[in-house]
């Protein structure tokens, strides 16, 4: 009796499903569409959803493919995809890959191909995530910044031009390394209205990777990511040990470096020190432009703090803003928080910003030495904000306050430790690692809308400093 090629094929499924996870099956295997079998040829046709299906599929699944496919339909046999990039317009891709050929791919007529969505819509305006007030105008310039901001301001200016691709940007957290990035982006936007610009830090960007893995959209995800032009992505050393998060951005970054897209990254530690980042993306990473951005010295500091003194319309005496420089331990966000917090104290005591106030502000706002937070010392100060107690936010419990209280304590856990999100879960409520991201991408969300709630945390990140 002769088996159909359509047998053959359910045949090959079959004998994959065995030997992948449901997981692994319904996301690359079930999408695949069998579209015909050349007998002569040996060729395999068949239809995938996206490049990035494919891709993932030579990358990874290679050896078995070759083992069922050999099985099902004979020695020698090719297997073609067809990459289906427009359903609508039935626009598509054809790619062949020979499963005994673990070399470069080749494409139809023989010359080496990537795959790309070439007909990705890019009709439709996105958000571009940018801080419209963080621009190089109110950057202000100092020995610790100065080639990096040259250079940030060149890849805005020019960011077509193949030099610099990724810009890599590293510091210690207060250097200014979230102003760059957004300064890059705000630039590039004026210069160039038409570019596709996007913003957004590395946990986001985790937490919408998981919510489309788990609504079956992850080539969805990835096409739209793919049609950016310029990418700026914030703390992606969030991204260590998150191996699948790694994995996609890997594809994602491979298009829009082949495709002449901008890429920018910043991080706390240089890529040599990403310990838990996959190899191939550090060897890209290093491919660009590495730039450090130093903490701030006493100069850059005063200079900033005289910039925003005069932007914000205040009054503070010189010998004042000598003493916030040189106690603000280099943190640009510590010299912010004492202003405001100045400018506080100053209306609700009504009285004049003088060194005598500007003492009492510092020791309050300003941590001055280098015992670092624990969990334990966060759920109690945020416990105790919120009136409730650390056994109840420990607990199961779903009710408004406690859960508010549980998600503050793991977004500022996040922020001021160097635990991964899977410890910070075990320590808080003994959650598992996509609750943390997700109370983190809620309490970050709110904090863009809800000055009130803002304020709360702003006061809660003080009594840090009052213990210190």
């Amino acid at each position: 009796m002769k088996i159909s090629p359509n047998n053959c094929w359910g045949d090959a499924l079959a004998l994959i499903k065995q030997n992948v996870t449901p997981q692994q099956f319904n996301t690359w295997f079930k999408p695949i569409a069998f579209e015909h079998f050349d007998k002569a040829k040996k060729t395999i046709l068949v239809q995938v959803p996206s490049p990035f299906v494919y891709e993932y599929l030579e990358e990874n699944f290679l050896g078995l493919l070759k083992q069922v496919l050999y099985r099902t339909f004979g020695e020698g046999v090719q297997l073609t995809y067809r990459v289906v990039t427009d359903k609508e317009h039935k626009l598509t891709q054809d790619i062949e890959a020979d499963p005994g050929d673990i070399g470069p791919r080749k494409a139809r007529n023989g010359a080496n191909h990537s795959p790309s969505p070439m007909d990705i819509d890019r009709s439709f305006e996105i958000d571009a995530q940018l801080d419209s007030h963080l621009t190089f105008r109110n950057y202000i310039e100092g020995t610790s910044n100065k080639l990096a901001r040259s250079l940030g301001l060149s890849v805005a200016e020019h960011p077509s031009q193949p030099q610099f691709n990724p810009m890599f940007i590293y510091g210690p957290s207060g250097c200014g390394k979230t102003h760059l990035i957004n300064a890059i982006g705000v630039r590039c936007k004026q210069l160039y209205p038409e570019k596709r610009v996007l913003y957004i830090s590395a946990r986001l960007f985790q937490t919408q990777f998981v919510d489309a893995n788990f609504h079956g959209a992850i080539n969805d995800f990835i096409r739209f990511y793919q049609t950016i032009d310029m990418l700026i992505v914030d703390d992606i050393q969030e991204w260590i040990n998150a191996t699948k998060t790694q994995d996609t951005f890997f594809h994602i970054f491979n298009h829009l470096f082949r495709n002449g897209k901008r890429i920018i990254l910043a991080s706390d530690r240089p890529p040599v020190d990403l310990q838990g980042m996959n190899e191939r993306l550090l060897t890209r990473f290093a491919c660009g432009l590495i730039a450090e951005l130093e903490k701030p010295d006493v100069k850059l500091c005063t200079d900033i703090l005289k910039s925003k003194i005069q932007r914000d319309g205040l009054h503070i005496p010189d010998e004042v803003v000598r003493f916030i420089s040189s106690t603000a331990n280099g943190s640009v966000r510590d010299l912010e928080g004492v202003v405001n917090s100045l400018l506080a104290y100053s209306v609700v005591y009504n009285s004049d910003i003088d060194m005598h106030l500007a003492e009492r502000v510092v020791k309050r706002a300003v941590k001055m030495d280098n015992h670092p937070l624990t969990v334990d010392d966060i759920l109690d100060t945020v416990c105790n904000h919120f009136n409730v107690t650390v056994t109840a936010v420990n607990s199961k419990s779903r009710k408004r306050d406690l859960v508010i209280a549980r998600q503050v304590s793991m977004y500022l856990a996040q922020k001021y430790t160097k635990m991964p999100a899977a410890r910070i879960g075990r320590l808080v409520g003994n959650r598992d690692h996509s609750t943390v991201i997700h109370s983190c991408s809620q309490i970050e969300n709110r904090l863009k809308v809800d000055t009130a709630f803002k304020d709360e945390i702003d006061s809660i990140e003080v009594s840090f400093k009052l213990k210190a």
